[in-house]
């Protein structure tokens, strides 16, 4: 028992699912922290951006200089992305639920679905379309209503643009992924984010977080933010990508049975069902693509 431990650990199917596991475990920091989500997203930021710059320095051996000006204004871009994703998606969180909040920025394929062919001059093919149509049924279950008064109405609108927000972001990477280490990407990202929230924290002044909520940033920063995406690039050398869209789309059913759990918050139907239907529809995508597309319409 005791030698197969170590083999079960450095296999990327476990990697890949202990990544996934730590998205969905980040979300509910929106509910254990209580500093807003600029605080949060800073300090999940800077201590991500901290621990993989060790390891890109003392492990992977990663570059993290010598970049051209082009290059590092498209880490500048991506890292503005990627605050304004994670502020909205904790917001989100924040103003609603975990479970609201993850199933809503789950819409995501729905806006690359349409981006993608655009940015990319690719075909728009068939399978695409059915997702991002049942991907919107979910969405209409998940809002209760049109107004804005109503939070659960409000946070769902905040985890549809925090969607859209991942959904530029993802294809910013696709473009920058051809041409940086990963581990650069995700130390840029999260140092530029980090840096771009500062001004707004100086600027609106909010209330500064309870110096409770420090180990909680830390935890957030090092194990759900560098850790994670360590572990899902790591993965990735290994496994194919078909299957990694797979499991990671099933990030949303990790954070909200851990928000059962832990937080025991328990979805209303309509969140539940819109969310089966977005999580099913984002995974049988997944499952479904192969290297060659569908015939384009």
């Amino acid at each position: 028992m005791a030698l197969k431990m170590p083999i079960l650990v450095t296999h990327p199917l476990f990697r890949i699912h202990c990544a996934v596991f730590l998205f969905g475990l980040a979300g509910l920091f929106g509910k254990f922290i209580a500093a807003g989500p600029l605080y949060i997203v800073l300090g999940r930021t800077f201590f991500g951006a901290v621990a993989l710059g060790m390891y890109a320095r003392a492990v992977s051996g990663t570059r993290l200089s010598g970049f051209s000006p082009q290059m590092l204004g498209l880490f500048i871009l991506q890292g503005i992305l990627l605050a304004v994703h994670w502020v909205l998606f904790f917001w989100s969180i924040q103003v609603s639920s975990v479970a609201v909040g993850l199933v809503t920025f789950s819409s995501f394929p729905l806006f690359v679905t349409f981006m993608e062919p655009v940015v990319f001059k690719e075909a728009l093919n068939r399978r695409d379309i059915y997702t991002a149509a049942a991907v919107f049924i979910g969405i209409c279950l998940v809002v209760p209503d049109i107004d804005l008064s109503n939070q659960t109405t409000f946070g769902a609108l905040l985890g549809i643009l925090s969607g859209l927000t991942f959904a530029v972001l993802a294809l910013v990477n696709r473009k920058n992924a051809r041409v940086s280490d990963p581990v650069a990407v995700a130390f840029f990202q999260n140092t530029f984010a980090a840096l771009c929230l500062v001004l707004p924290i100086v600027l609106l002044h909010p209330p500064a977080p309870p110096s409770g909520d420090l180990p909680a940033l830390i935890f957030l920063g090092v194990v759900c933010t560098a850790l994670s995406h360590t572990l899902f690039i790591s993965s990735l050398k290994q496994i194919r990508a078909q299957t990694a869209s797979v499991i990671t789309g099933l990030e949303p059913v990790y954070g909200i049975v851990l928000a059962f759990f832990i937080l025991h918050e328990i979805p209303a139907f309509n969140t539940f069902a819109g969310g089966v239907i977005i999580i099913s529809a984002t995974v049988a995508a997944g499952y479904m693509a192969s290297p060659k597309r569908n015939p384009p319409l």
